[in-house]
Order: C-alpha cells, then sequence, then structure tokens
C-alpha cells in the first residue's frame, strides 16, 4: 500500500485530518503508515487469543486428554494474573529501550512458540503430564503477553496522535472479532469433538502471533531518549489523584470481565456440558465485539471517561436485567441469557478500549510504560481479590454474584464521574 493510500484510509478509519500536534514532525509523517501496520498486527493476535481461549479452548483440551480438573481451573488465573503482575519489573526493561517495539515483537512471537508448545502437548501427552506442559506453556504465554501490555501503550502513543488511537484499537478489535465469530460457529457446530481441529486452531495461532511479530517489527518508531527513561514504581501513586481514581475505576469494571460464567450457570445450562456453555460465551463475545469495539474506540477518541461511567451503567443494567429474568423465571429459555451475554460483553469490550485509550491519553509521555505497569499490577491484585469475592458469593448462589457484580459495575460509573477529562476537545 502506497503512501497516499494509506493516509487516505487511515484518515477515513480515525475520522481526523488534521496533523496531530502530540507527535513529533518525522512520526506524524509515519502516522498513517503505522496506524495501519497496528490494526493489521492487533487484528491477528485478537484471533490468535480467541483460538487459544483458556476459558473454552484449553479447558476442553484438558478434559479430553484427561488431566484432573484442578488444571483446568488453573487456566484463568494463570492467564490473567500472569499476564499482569509482572508488568512492574517489566516496565524498567522496556523503558530502558531506544525502540520499545522491540518488546512488543518479542512478546507476540513468544506467544507463538508457547501456543505451538501447547499444540505439542496435546499431540504427545496425556493425563497428569498434559495439564503441568499445558499451565507450563500458558505461563510462558502470559509473561510474553505482559511484555506486549506493558510496552504497547508506549509504542502506541509515539507512533498514533491523540483522538485516534481508539480507533485504531477500536477497528483491529472488530476486525479480530470475525475470525473469532468462524471460531466459535465451528465450536457450536460440534466440529471440535475432534481433538486434530482444536490442535490445529492451535497452530494457527502460533502462525498469527508470529505473523503479527514480523509485521509490527516494521514500525517506523523513532527512539526514545535516555532522559526519558523512568522506573516504574508504586511511588507514581503518590498524590496522583486522577491515576488512583482510574485505577479504582478499572479494578470495579473487572466485573465485567468476571460476571459471563455465571451468566451460563443462571440459565441452567449445565446438562449441555463445558464446551456447549463457553462456546456460546465466545459466539456472544465475537459478535459483541464486531458490533461495537470500533465504536466504543472512536467514542473514546472524543472522551474515554465517559465511556467508562457508560460502560459501567451498561454492564450493571445488563447484570440487572439478568437478575430480573431471573425472578420471573424467564433465565431459562433459549433467548435470555444469550441476549445478556451479549450486552454485558458490549460493555465489557467499552471497558477495554475506553480504559486503554484513558490510560495512554492521560499519561505524561516519559512515563506511559510505567503508569501502563503499576496500573496493571495493582489490577491484577484486584482480579484476584475480586473472583474470591464473586467465589465466595457463589456459596451462597449465583444470584448473590450477580448482585455483587452489578454494585461494583455501579460503583465504577460514580467513581469514572469524577474523573478528568484527558482527550482533546471535539
Amino acid at each position: 500500500m502506497n503512501d497516499a493510500r494509506a493516509a487516505a484510509l487511515f484518515d477515513k478509519i480515525s475520522g481526523r485530518t488534521d496533523t496531530p500536534d502530540d507527535l513529533s514532525a518525522g512520526a506524524a509523517t509515519a502516522e498513517a503508515r503505522n496506524g495501519m501496520r497496528h490494526i493489521v498486527s492487533l487484528s491477528m493476535t485478537k484471533v490468535a487469543d480467541g483460538l487459544i481461549d483458556p476459558k473454552l479452548v484449553l479447558a476442553w483440551l484438558l478434559t479430553a486428554l484427561g488431566a484432573p480438573a484442578v488444571f483446568a481451573g488453573a487456566l484463568v488465573p494463570i492467564r490473567e494474573a500472569g499476564a499482569l503482575l509482572p508488568q512492574m519489573p517489566l516496565a524498567g526493561a522496556v523503558q530502558a529501550m531506544r525502540h520499545r517495539k522491540w518488546a512488543w515483537v518479542w512478546g507476540s512471537a513468544g506467544q507463538g512458540v508457547a501456543a505451538a508448545l501447547i499444540a505439542v502437548s496435546a499431540l504427545t501427552l496425556e493425563g497428569v503430564a498434559a495439564g503441568v506442559a499445558i499451565c507450563a506453556a500458558l505461563a510462558l504465554l502470559a509473561l510474553c503477553r505482559a511484555a506486549c501490555s506493558v510496552s504497547y501503550k508506549d509504542i502506541l502513543g509515539k507512533t498514533v496522535g491523540k483522538a485516534r488511537r481508539g480507533s485504531v484499537t477500536g477497528l483491529a478489535g472488530s476486525v479480530g472479532s470475525v475470525g473469532v465469530l468462524i471460531f466459535a460457529v465451528i465450536l457450536m457446530s460440534g466440529m471440535m469433538q475432534s481433538r486434530g481441529v482444536v490442535v490445529i486452531a492451535l497452530l494457527l495461532a502460533a502462525c498469527l502471533w508470529g505473523g503479527a511479530a514480523l509485521l509490527f517489527s516494521t514500525l517506523e518508531e523513532e527512539p526514545s531518549r535516555a532522559e526519558s527513561r523512568s522506573p516504574a514504581s508504586f511511588a507514581i501513586l503518590k498524590g496522583n489523584g486522577p491515576l488512583q481514581r482510574f485505577i479504582v475505576t478499572r479494578g470495579l469494571l473487572v466485573s465485567t470481565a468476571l460476571a459471563p460464567p455465571y451468566l451460563v450457570v443462571l440459565a441452567g445450562q449445565g446438562g449441555e456440558g463445558t464446551l456447549g456453555r463457553l462456546g456460546a460465551l465466545v459466539l456472544a463475545s465475537s459478535l459483541s465485539s464486531l458490533v461495537s469495539s470500533y465504536v466504543w474506540g472512536r467514542l473514546s477518541d472524543r472522551s474515554s471517561r465517559r465511556v467508562l461511567i457508560l460502560t459501567g451503567l451498561v454492564g450493571a443494567a445488563a447484570l440487572a436485567g439478568a437478575l430480573a429474568l431471573w425472578a420471573l423465571g424467564l433465565a431459562t429459555t433459549l433467548w435470555a441469557m444469550p441476549l445478556v451475554l451479549f450486552v454485558l460483553v458490549v460493555a465489557y469490550h467499552g471497558v477495554r478500549q475506553g480504559r486503554s485509550t484513558y490510560l495512554v491519553d492521560m499519561a505524561p509521555p516519559d512515563q506511559r510504560a510505567a503508569y501502563a505497569a503499576v496500573a496493571n499490577t495493582v489490577i491484577g491484585v484486584l482480579l484476584l481479590v475480586a473472583g474470591a469475592i464473586g467465589g465466595g458469593a457463589a456459596l451462597i448462589s449465583p444470584q448473590a454474584t450477580l448482585v455483587v457484580f452489578m454494585l461494583m459495575a455501579l460503583a465504577a460509573s460514580g467513581v469514572a464521574y469524577y474523573l478528568p477529562e484527558v482527550e482533546h476537545a471535539g
């Protein structure tokens, strides 16, 4: 794609034709080319994420391999906490790099290697050995994912101007969801009963991560200056009211990520097995991402603060709707829980877009990696705490858990209301 076509396409995607005033002259010249590289690379990784979803694919795979249930239960904590908690030490290493794209490149390539190792384990191991090997490979994937996460906001801020970043990540989410949607249809069709199909999906994910790494390596990133490096430390939170409120808001909004499995339980679909229930969840997630990610991204470019407020309200409304349907005796009907899941996951994708755009636009240019690392480390801990609270409430009933998550989402909107606006006006 030549420069003129790239520029025209990027202007159409972002809805902006002005020259970004927060980029250097060189970065502004390369913005359109870099923006398209971001979109394609992120789309590939989002498809790969869907193909290796721990809640669905890996849980089903471990069951098929005869691994004890404890390994399937460990998958999501390994993936989520493993991708968040290492980010503070990684941030220091990233900020010592002149070209920080290489942290993302090696992180994406490492996730591809981990996916390939999981595929090899599925072909060669069974039982406890398969469980240990796959969980270990997933831990490697999570660590590499952490490197991508802690470096990406800094790279995005250096290569794409403010009021355009949400459009880039939002469109990538929608494009990537098409591939996940196709995969979800295959899951629901029953074709996933063959272990070979799962292995093929894992190998495809490995190739997609590798391809994304190769493309991202061509990003035109200007070198960072030595004086812009600063260590990631919890001291960054001291006296930083906006960052503190942002972290509290984001911590409360993890309710939108933790609630879907309890909706499935409420629907009374246990007889269909883990594969069928989570297949429906993947389908709802991919459809909602397809229709909402780009829209949330554009809205985030106008006001990511308002997106965070709105997503909390939408998430709370979805959970209230689930409870109302249960009270009316409609929770087990064919349409009820899929509809609630769709709305809730729309809110979840809004949370992802809003939090990412807000953090990049709020953080000083020389501290983006540090802000991301500290925020993600705190969120990793809060995620474990919220999961434990939800699990404790589940001992009472799934409805009690949904009430807790609904209140968390409402509280998130209240806290987000007091966040400062960080985007340009208009």
